[in-house]
């Protein structure tokens, strides 16, 4: 999955692509380089990051959406709002990818449910403590792979209760969301207790902060590359479906290499 924020302050390429032309090409450039879906983004969910309106989210992400849905790329939308779910659904998105777990916002009442229900879209549940404005701000969990795992499989239950498919959800553990750097580590060491659910995992690990904490040279965003891949082939050898990343070309080519070193493990 590559990462197309259509935003100014994403924590990581914040105001790259924020013009709809220079991310639909980024969005071609992605795909050209090996991605399966392209998840779009018009609102920056980085620690602290201030909220945008329906509005000013739609105008940004479906001219961008809609270009390369026409391209035949298939595309998530990253929100957490129904109406803005709906209307990039509508504009061509396969795949709603909601950071809150259909959850919405306190006064939602199930709203998110029921859209997600009525789209009939893949949906992907993350786990999130708290919002992007506060997650970070001494996040604590008496057992964090067990808090998780268990959230998780409360929202996909919710999901299907509320009329969405099993085969159509996805589960991401949130890595970066309301965690510290050892709450990061234990999650990405049993992450196949988060596979062992039975759904499709998503892993997002791309150029998270964890990384700059274990490897404190890496200063700029860009400079983690390395631990990004590292930490994606270690979702691979858990059995996640796929990893959202910054970096298409050189994890399509990690991964390669990765599953062609498993395969002749089993060819001896």
């Amino acid at each position: 999955m590559g990462v197309v924020n259509v935003t100014p302050d994403s924590f990581s390429d914040g105001g790259r692509f924020f013009d709809p032309a220079t991310a639909i090409s980024h969005g071609r450039a992605l795909l050209a380089a090996g991605a399966d879906i392209l998840d779009i983004g018009g609102e920056s969910t980085r620690p602290g990051a201030e909220p945008v309106s329906e509005a000013d989210e739609l105008a940004r992400v479906v001219p961008v959406i809609a270009a390369l849905a026409k391209d035949g790329a298939r595309i998530s939308v990253d929100t957490f709002k129904p109406a803005v779910a709906k209307v990039a659904v509508e504009a061509g998105a396969a795949i709603w990818n909601d950071v809150a777990a259909l959850q919405g916002l306190p006064a939602d009442h199930g709203e998110a449910l029921r859209v997600a229900a009525d789209l009939g879209c893949e949906v992907m549940l993350m786990h999130m403590l708290g919002d992007p404005r506060t997650m970070q701000q001494n996040p604590v969990y008496a057992d964090v792979v067990g808090e998780v795992t268990d959230f998780l499989s409360v929202r996909a239950e919710a999901a299907m209760a509320a009329g969405v498919a099993r085969e159509r959800i996805w589960l991401d553990p949130g890595v970066g969301f309301g965690k510290t750097v050892a709450h990061n580590l234990a999650l990405l060491a049993n992450l196949d207790r988060v596979v062992a659910l039975g759904f499709p995992v998503l892993l997002g690990v791309s150029r998270k902060r964890f990384i700059k904490t274990l490897d404190p040279v890496a200063h700029v965003d860009d400079d983690r590359l390395g631990g990004s891949l590292a930490a994606a082939l270690a979702g691979a050898e858990a059995g996640c479906a796929a990893v959202r990343v910054h970096d298409v070309r050189q994890t399509v080519q990690a991964l390669a290499v990765w599953a062609a070193i498993d395969e002749a493990k089993v060819s001896r």
